[in-house]
C-alpha cells in the first residue's frame, strides 16, 4: 500500500519540527491534499482544518487561482535577490503593506519567514541604536508567557521556558515582564485598572533596567501560540505607548500569528489604533503558498541605517519574485473579499458558540480571542482557575479525540509552557456559519470522549 510506503519512509527520514514524529498514538497520519477549510489523508480520511495550516492558510487550501499566480510568476523569473536589484512583485507587494500599514510606517524589507523577521526587527532596532550614538542601547523587553521564534535572537526574548532552557547559555536573556493575564486575577479591579497596571509593569522593568539600556519592547497585540489567544485590555495599549515614548524605547509588534485580517483588522494593533514603530509579519501573507515574511518600520528608522552603509543583514530567498507575486495575489482576495470582514462576523459566532459549550462543560474555565483567533482553556476548578495537572496531558488528549472526529486544533501548555491546557481554533478566513457549527459539534463529541478517557 502507498500510504504504508510513505509511513515507512516518513519514519525513517522524516523529521518533524517540535515533536516526535512517531508519537502520534494511531499512527502516522500523512495530507495530500486540500479544498478550502478540508484536508484529505491518503487513507481517505477527510479533516476540517481548525488550525488554518498553522495559524496562516487565510485562504484555505487547493486554490488553483493562487498556485497560478505563483506559477506564471515562476515562469518569468523565479528567483534573483533584492540586494542591489528590484523586481516588479516586490516592489508592488511593499507598496501595497505599507499603504495597510499604521502610523509613519512605509517601508518594508522582506524575510522568509515569521522567526526570521522577528531576528530581523531585533538586529533593526540595535543597529538604528548603534547609529545614532546610543550603542548602550541594547537591552529588548518582552511577556512571559511569550514566543516569537526559534533563532537565537527570537529565543532570547520568548518567554516559554521548555523551549528556551536548553539554549539559554548560549543566549544573551533580555528582560521579560508578565503578560496580561487579567482572567486568572482575584481582585476587586476593573478590566480597565488591571490594564493599566499590566502596562505599568513595563515602566517598572524599564526603571529597573536602565532607561538608557532599553532598546525596544516587543508584544503580540492578541497572544498567540503561547497563551492561547490572550486579549489584554483595551487600556493596556494607549498606555504601553506612552511608557515606550517617554523612555524613548522602540515599540515593536509581533503580528507573525495575528496579522493579514485573522482578528477582524488587518493587522490585529489597528483595534486599539496602535501605531508601533516596528512590525513583524508573516504566515498568512502568503496564505501557506510561499515562504514570506515582512518587516515594516518607519521610514526615518530606515533612513538613519540607510545614511550609515546600509542595513548588516539579509536572507538569500528573502523577497524572491515568487513568494512576493503570492503574497500580492493574497491580499488582493482578503481585501476585495472582505475576508477580515467575514473573520469578525465568523469570530462572533464562533466565540458564542464556544460560550455555549463552556455553560456545558465545568472544566471550560474561559474562553477568548479575536476573529478568528479564538481558544479555550481547560481548568480542574473554574472558580480557582487551578489548572488540571499536567500528567493527566489533556491538551494531547483533546487534541487526539478531535483529531479522530475529523478535526485538527491545536493545543499548547497555558501557564509559561510547563502547566496548564489551552486549545486554539484558527480556522481559514473562508469559513461559513455552518462550518463553525460543523467545529464545535466535534469539539462537543471530543470533550465528552475525553472526558470519559481521562475520567474527569
Amino acid at each position: 500500500m502507498e500510504h504504508q510506503r510513505l509511513v515507512e519512509l516518513a519514519e525513517a527520514h522524516l523529521w518533524g519540527h517540535f515533536t516526535a514524529i512517531n508519537n502520534d498514538v494511531d499512527g502516522m497520519r500523512i495530507l495530500e491534499r486540500g479544498d478550502g477549510c478540508y484536508l484529505w489523508d491518503t487513507e481517505g480520511n477527510r479533516y476540517f482544518d481548525g488550525l488554518a495550516g498553522l495559524f496562516l492558510s487565510q485562504l484555505g487550501h487547493g486554490r488553483p487561482e493562487l498556485a497560478k499566480a505563483a506559477g506564471d510568476q515562476a515562469a518569468i523569473l523565479g528567483y534573483f535577490p533584492i540586494w542591489t536589484y528590484g523586481h516588479p512583485t516586490a516592489i508592488e507587494l511593499a507598496a501595497k503593506l505599507a499603504e495597510l500599514a499604521p502610523g509613519d510606517i512605509n517601508r518594508v524589507f522582506f524575510t522568509t519567514g515569521g522567526s526570521e523577521a522577528v531576528e530581523s526587527c531585533i538586529k533593526l532596532a540595535r543597529q538604528y541604536a548603534v547609529n545614532t550614538n546610543r550603542d548602550e542601547k541594547w537591552k529588548i523587553i518582552s511577556l512571559h508567557p511569550s514566543y516569537h521564534g526559534g533563532t537565537l535572537g527570537a529565543l532570547a526574548i520568548t518567554g516559554m521556558d521548555p523551549f528556551v532552557d536548553p539554549f539559554s547559555k548560549m543566549l544573551k536573556m533580555m528582560p521579560k515582564i508578565p503578560a496580561a493575564t487579567c482572567y486568572l486575577d482575584n481582585d476587586d479591579l476593573s478590566d480597565h485598572e488591571r490594564g493599566i497596571n499590566y502596562a505599568n509593569l513595563l515602566e517598572e522593568e524599564i526603571i529597573k533596567q536602565g532607561p538608557d539600556t532599553v532598546l525596544a519592547f516587543i508584544f503580540e497585540p492578541i497572544g498567540g501560540a503561547s497563551t492561547g489567544a490572550l486579549v489584554p485590555p483595551d487600556s493596556y495599549f494607549k498606555r504601553i505607548k506612552e511608557i515606550c515614548n517617554t523612555y524613548d524605547v522602540l515599540l515593536i509588534t509581533d503580528e507573525v500569528l495575528t496579522g493579514a485580517g485573522r482578528t477582524g483588522k488587518f493587522l490585529a494593533g489597528e483595534h486599539w489604533n496602535l501605531e508601533p514603530d516596528i512590525i513583524a509579519m508573516a504566515k498568512g501573507f502568503a496564505a501557506g503558498y510561499a515562504p514570506l515574511g515582512v518587516v515594516a518600520a518607519r521610514e526615518d528608522i530606515v533612513e538613519v541605517i540607510n545614511n550609515s552603509g546600509g542595513f548588516l543583514h539579509g536572507h538569500t530567498y528573502a523577497g524572491n519574485p515568487l513568494a512576493c507575486a503570492a503574497g500580492l495575489a493574497v491580499i488582493k482576495e482578503i481585501t476585495e473579499k472582505r475576508l477580515t470582514e467575514n473573520a469578525l462576523i465568523q469570530g462572533e459566532k464562533l466565540r458564542n458558540n464556544l460560550e455555549k459549550l463552556k455553560n456545558q462543560f465545568s472544566l471550560i474555565g474561559d474562553v477568548r480571542g479575536k476573529g478568528l483567533l479564538m481558544a479555550f482553556e481547560l481548568v480542574a476548578d473554574r472558580e480557582t482557575m487551578e489548572p488540571l495537572p499536567s500528567s493527566a496531558e489533556a491538551h494531547i488528549h483533546l487534541v487526539e479525540e478531535a483529531y479522530k472526529r475529523g478535526l485538527i486544533i491545536y493545543s499548547r501548555r497555558t501557564r509559561g509552557g510547563t502547566i496548564g491546557d489551552h486549545f486554539m481554533i484558527c480556522p481559514p478566513l473562508i469559513i461559513e456559519a455552518k462550518q463553525i457549527d460543523e467545529i464545535c459539534e466535534i469539539l462537543k463529541d471530543s470533550l465528552d470522549a475525553m472526558i470519559k478517557k481521562m475520567n474527569l
